[in-house]
This record gives C-alpha cells, sequence and structure tokens, in this order.
C-alpha cells in the first residue's frame, strides 16, 4: 500500500499560507464561538479535514462523496454564516474607512472639540438612563453606525426625532405604546421606535437574561452597532457591542463607552 503525502511538502510560502489561513479560522471561530454556528463551523472543518486525509489515502468512494461537501463549501458557508459573514464585513469597512475618518476628524478639529461637541449628544441619553434605571423601566437603546432603513424600518415605528431625555423617557414609559421593542438612534436622531429585533442564538448566557438582553446582544452580532439595555427588574443598565455584553455599568463608564463608540 502506497501513501502519497506530496501535499504535506511545504517551502516557506506554504508554511506562511497555512498561518495566515489558521489566523483567519481563529478570527472567524472567536467571531462565532458561544453560537450555534460554532458547531457548524467545527462540522465543516471536520469534514474537510477528513476529505484531505482519505484523498491522501485514495479511498476513492469516499473521496468522491466528500468531493461533493467541498464543492459547495464556499456557497455554504455564504448560507449557513450569512449573519456572520455581513457582521465581518461590517467589521472589515469600519476598519478601513471610518476609523480614518475619525483620525483626519481630530486631525483638523482637535480632540477637545470633538469631546465637546459628544458629549452634548451623550448627556440626554445618560440623563435618560439615570432616570429609568431609578424607576427600574425597562429600556433598549441601540445606536446604529449604519441605518439600514429594510433592516430596522419593517418592524418599527419611524419617528426621525432629536435625542431628548423626555422624548426616550416618555418612549419606555409603561403606558406608552412604544415602550416595548427597541429605539434605534443614528445620525444624531432617534430613528425610530419599538423595533422588534432577532435575538442571539448563544447559548452560554446567564438564566436571568430577558428578550431584551438577547435582542441587544443579537442586533450588535448582525449590525455595526451597540446597545443599552435596563433592567425592568433591576434597574441594572448593561452595555453590548459585537455580541458581547458588559454588565453593571456604571454611569462614569457609560460615558466612556458612549464616547468612544457614539
Amino acid at each position: 500500500m502506497h501513501f502519497d503525502f506530496s501535499f504535506l511538502k511545504l517551502d516557506i510560502f506554504g508554511i506562511l499560507d497555512i498561518l495566515l489561513v489558521a489566523f483567519l479560522m481563529y478570527q472567524l471561530y472567536n467571531l462565532i464561538r458561544g453560537t450555534i454556528a460554532a458547531n457548524i463551523f467545527i462540522g465543516l472543518i471536520t469534514i474537510y479535514l477528513l476529505y484531505m486525509i482519505v484523498k491522501a489515502l485514495h479511498m476513492q468512494l469516499l473521496t468522491g462523496i466528500l468531493s461533493r461537501f467541498a464543492d459547495v463549501g464556499i456557497i455554504a458557508i455564504i448560507i449557513v454564516f450569512q449573519q456572520e459573514v455581513r457582521r465581518f464585513l461590517l467589521l472589515v469597512g469600519k476598519n478601513a474607512s471610518l476609523q480614518r475618518n475619525k483620525s483626519w476628524w481630530k486631525y483638523f478639529f482637535g480632540n477637545a472639540e470633538a469631546e465637546k461637541n459628544n458629549y452634548a449628544r451623550i448627556k440626554p441619553i445618560i440623563d435618560a438612563c439615570k432616570s429609568m434605571k431609578q424607576t427600574r423601566t425597562g429600556a433598549l437603546i441601540v445606536f446604529a453606525k449604519y441605518y439600514d432603513e429594510q433592516y430596522y424600518q419593517n418592524s418599527c415605528e419611524v419617528l426621525d426625532a432629536k435625542i431628548s431625555k423626555r422624548v426616550l423617557e416618555s418612549i419606555f414609559q409603561k403606558n406608552s405604546p412604544l415602550h416595548d421593542g427597541a429605539v434605534v438612534i443614528s445620525e444624531n436622531k432617534i430613528k425610530s421606535a419599538s423595533c422588534i429585533l432577532p435575538v442571539t442564538e448563544k447559548a452560554d448566557l446567564p438564566a436571568q437574561f430577558g428578550l431584551r438582553h438577547r435582542a441587544g446582544i443579537g442586533v450588535t452580532e448582525a449590525n455595526d452597532a451597540t446597545a443599552i439595555i435596563v433592567s425592568e427588574e433591576t434597574g441594572e443598565i448593561s452595555y453590548a457591542k459585537q455580541g458581547r455584553i458588559k454588565m453593571d455599568v456604571s454611569f462614569a463608564e457609560l460615558e466612556k463607552l458612549l464616547n468612544k463608540d457614539f
């Protein structure tokens, strides 16, 4: 019996190629870990490695079967990981252009002026969160860097209103017809309210997380967005970003996070 392991003969560029692929796979897994998609990703990698082994061992029947999976691999990845691919491309686009734009803003106008203008924008939001924490009013506020009308407006009431403490409080007040769902803030305006958002598929979240927390995490997984969640049960404030959540955030921390992200 003769085994053909010629594909293992590598030069320096082959080693570099493997290292880059391994790095990309690690970044992808880091993006989807804790979700159902992580198990699917591991399954696809296992099938591909098995295909490479049976091909090297000249096992014709299994090679033929598994090659069909390999042939449609890219299409299957796009279909199965549609949300993750969308999020990955948004992150790439943000790092390529948005950060550069921020640098130009700071170069021409200075950090102090930018921070002053930003504080004036976030102060009504922080004040509203303080009030809702005291009254234990549940709230979900989403900050979208790119306002996707098709994604948000299908399940929302369009407002396009100026950001103010009273408007936010009145939206989330328990007797308000708009209090169920999320408020979406973008382009320095309250763009929409009462938004029904898809929840995260993560299976390792604390048991006390309800739909509000899960929707806050879910929207940051699928979009270039961050979210503030005010718990109706405890008044605790949480902050979600890139599919991860920071719990029991103080108002000083909230101000720093909003200054950085909004």
